[in-house]
């Protein structure tokens, strides 16, 4: 079992690969088999695949806040004149279809929450239709993204009630761009700096939900985390490396979260719910006696 990200990338490198020593801790603590573990995961994958569909298709929050960008995004992709790079657009698609299905109250997988569970979707979807990944390299990817996740986990948070946005969305990008950096022949090291790199430029984020829904801002930060999971993990394989260790960044993130006021965790007691629309919106959906 590893409790930091400094035991996590020994362990990999005794076991051959981050995704390797999440399964092999993951048989150690459950206790179950790995053809069950590797099922389990399976499923959540499958999951996950279902929601990227059905919300590029197209689906709409039960409040008409949210829904339908996906679908927009789609089109653009697909008009071909875009200024990012395909890649990173196609996990911003997904990232985005999966968060508008679990405001339309849909089935989703929480990777690590609901309210940033289209990052790692998102890039693991991209990241699969760019480099063909197997099923089973798949799975071994969201394995990979738990490693890490579990970590953070424990030492700091992955709430945005708990630590803000950048505990949420932070974490969730930070997860996914590791995985990114192990499936594109980089080292467990490596795959530490991009955790680093990512929380480190997602510090301070807050959780300022409007009317207090897992909606606005919630959909389009994960098609930004997406976006910075990919930039960090291109940083990472590059050779750059954070000059704060990957686990003393993970330790900031938890004292700064601490640090926030409550206004920012999650309360729509400030942030973009506390402007004009924001209210507005508030008041029409709760109106007052």
């Amino acid at each position: 079992m590893f409790q930091s990200i400094e035991e996590l990338v020994a362990l990999a490198n005794q076991c051959g690969s981050i995704h390797e020593a999440m399964i092999q801790t993951e048989i150690e603590t459950s206790q179950h088999s790995r053809e069950v573990i590797l099922e389990h995961m399976g499923k959540n994958l499958d999951v996950m695949m279902a929601s990227i569909e059905k919300g590029v298709k197209g689906v709409t929050s039960v409040t008409g806040l949210t829904g339908g960008d996906a679908t927009k995004m789609n089109d653009y992709l697909n008009k071909g004149d875009f200024l990012s790079g395909k890649t990173i657009l196609t996990a911003v698609q997904n990232a985005v279809a999966v968060n508008e299905v679990n405001a339309e109250m849909g089935v989703i997988c929480a990777t690590p929450t609901a309210g940033s569970a289209g990052v790692a979707a998102g890039v693991l979807s991209a990241l699969t239709e760019e480099r063909g990944l197997t099923r089973e390299q798949q799975i071994n990817f969201l394995f990979t993204a738990g490693a890490f996740g579990l970590v953070i986990a424990n030492n700091a948070s992955i709430s945005g009630a708990a630590g803000g946005c950048q505990a949420e969305i932070g974490s969730a990008s930070a997860m996914a761009s590791a995985a990114l950096v192990e499936f594109c022949g980089g080292t467990p090291e490596q795959s530490a700096q991009a955790v680093a790199i990512t929380i480190k430029n997602m510090m301070g984020l807050i959780c300022d939900p409007v009317a207090g829904l897992v909606e606005v801002p919630c959909v389009k930060r994960n098609a930004l985390g997406a976006s910075q999971a990919y930039v960090s993990a291109d940083m990472a394989l590059a050779g750059i490396t954070s000059v704060i260790p990957p686990d003393e960044v993970v330790e900031a993130m938890h004292r700064v979260g601490m640090q926030m006021p409550s206004i920012f965790k999650e309360t729509a007691e400030g942030g973009l719910a506390t402007t004009k629309t924001g209210l507005a919106i508030s008041n029409k959906l709760y109106p007052k006696d």
